[in-house]
């Protein structure tokens, strides 16, 4: 069985997207480009693996240290490159917004962590040429590395 098929489900550019396990993710462009606008853009999904890749890591790491996180919410931004077909990312931008018993710079080391060394989809996103950064923040305040 593959590992991910897809199908044609929803007018012209629609796919519906299943893995081994039978879970579902729709892809689709904007209404502007002749789509529905029914799901994710294509290169919206790199952008969502990044998040799901980096908060594994944060949270395993956060826990190999015994760090009380209550929530972990993960916003990315970026631009891709101009006038280029096709057009790969070239900044990404990440804030990490956490909440809980957490001493910040293991927080930050965290992040760190996972955007410079454990996570696949960033080292993939940096190996096409993107420029990757980030921020954190702890219970409301920003926490920058000394």
């Amino acid at each position: 069985m593959p590992i991910i098929s897809s199908e044609r489900t929803i007018g012209d550019y629609g796919m519906s997207v299943r893995d081994q396990k039978d879970h579902t993710m729709i892809i689709d462009i904007p209404e502007e480009q002749g789509g529905t606008g029914a799901g994710f853009r294509p290169m919206q999904t790199m952008l969502a693996a990044l998040t799901g890749c980096s908060s594994v890591d944060i949270v395993s790491i956060l826990k190999k240290q015994k760090q009380s996180l209550q929530t972990l919410k993960i916003s990315v931004d970026g631009e891709r490159e101009k006038g280029k077909e096709p057009s790969v990312w070239e900044t990404v931008d990440i804030v990490f917004e956490m909440t809980g018993d957490l001493d910040p710079a293991k927080a930050f080391r965290a992040a760190d962590l996972s955007i410079s060394k454990y996570c696949s989809v960033a080292e993939t996103l940096r190996r096409a040429g993107a420029t990757i950064s980030f921020k954190v923040i702890v219970n409301g305040t920003e926490f920058k590395q000394s």
